[in-house]
């Protein structure tokens, strides 16, 4: 079966779903090249949360950026109220607000206050510090590439110990913070792993990511687990 029948299949099994991701691009069955769409299908997908997904257009998104979701807000405590349909935009804003409503689960709510801590800064460096140098102009290339090398070998490091100690999962995924469960920084860190490896526009940050292989298996096991449906990167 092809990539694309399966990716319909798992979108429209069971019924329509709620919830549609406007990706930039269609394409079932393959990653887009935005880590903000990677890190909120991984979200859905890591609760077990169906979902669409459509093309969309940052000319008609809320906010105008991509992704965005048309979803249905929970009803109101009033005899006969109905759900109603909504716009959602912002990675981080649909998460939380998907949380709040109880469509998906919280994920950070049973770790330690300091380990939360830690998942916010975890999901910062990449999202704000990293992210940043892309578009970066008061930085020299070289200073940029040895940013970029100090970001992802001190994920390197953190995802090493956490598969140590967690080696007898042989090969399901291990987690940033190197508990049982993924945190949100997990979805993050999934979805720029696998934006920069499908990218064909980055291939110095490629090269980068590509030197730990750490980050590769690290990838290679949520792929596995949680998105089989869709085709891998090049090896």
């Amino acid at each position: 079966m092809s990539a694309s029948n399966k990716q319909s299949q798992f979108a429209a099994g069971g019924g329509t779903p709620d919830i549609t991701i406007f990706r930039g691009w269609k394409d079932f069955g393959k990653y887009v090249w935005s880590p903000f769409v990677i890190k909120l299908e991984a979200r859905l997908r890591f609760a077990g949360v169906r979902y669409d997904v459509a093309s969309g257009s940052t000319r008609t998104a809320p906010k105008g950026k991509i992704p965005y979701v048309d979803c249905r807000s929970p009803a109101s405590g009033s005899p006969g109220a109905t759900t109603q349909k909504v716009q959602l935009s912002d990675s981080t804003l649909i998460i939380k607000t998907l949380a709040e409503w109880g469509t998906i689960p919280d994920l950070n709510a049973a770790i330690r206050p300091e380990d939360r801590a830690k998942d916010l800064g975890l999901s910062a460096l990449l999202e704000d510090k990293l992210y940043f140098y892309h578009g970066a102009g008061r930085f020299t290339p070289e200073e940029i590439a040895r940013f970029r090398h100090e970001i992802w070998e001190s994920f390197s490091d953190l995802l090493r110990a956490s598969k140590a100690k967690l080696e007898d999962r042989k090969e399901n995924p291990f987690w940033v913070l190197g508990g049982d469960d993924p945190t949100e920084a997990d979805c993050v860190l999934f979805g720029f792993i696998v934006s920069v490896l499908i990218c064909t526009a980055a291939p110095d940050s490629q090269k980068v990511v590509r030197s730990f292989p750490v980050l590769l298996e690290y990838a290679d096991r949520i792929h596995d687990k949680y998105f089989p449906d869709y085709e891998k990167w090049p090896l």
